[in-house]
């Protein structure tokens, strides 16, 4: 494990959150392996292909996510994760706009010298 494969996970991480904000489905589909689950904190396991349609017609609408900080790093191998806790100000399955401090425990494999993400757990961030 090195510094730059650990700052190399983080990124994208961080590039989710900002393609998530900026609708970017290009940059989904890169970094989210084709079979990734996301676990919203309702307990709601989402397909990536689901997640990202509904990002892109509206149903998910994030306006901002404000990273609060990373930890836990590991790279072992093929296998990376890590947890971030974010404030994602989000408008949710025609909710109204709401700021949620959220924690993400992400997990990403690198498969065919690429390295994506392969599932999330949301969870509520009690502060």
């Amino acid at each position: 494990m090195t510094r730059s494969d650990e700052e190399a996970v983080v990124e994208i991480y961080r590039a989710e959150n900002w393609a998530m904000v900026e609708r970017d489905q290009a940059t989904l589909e890169r970094i989210l392996a084709e079979t990734m689950t996301l676990t919203h904190m309702t307990g709601y396991v989402q397909p990536r292909q689901e997640w990202i349609a509904q990002i892109m017609d509206g149903k998910m609408k994030y306006y901002s996510s404000t990273e609060e900080r990373v930890f836990d790093v590991v790279v072992e191998g093929d296998q990376a994760s890590l947890v971030g806790q974010n404030r994602v100000k989000a408008s949710v399955w025609g909710g109204g706009v709401s700021t949620w401090p959220l924690q993400m425990r992400v997990n990403l494999k690198r498969q065919a010298g690429r390295c994506q993400i392969v599932s999330q757990v949301g969870q509520y961030l009690l502060i």
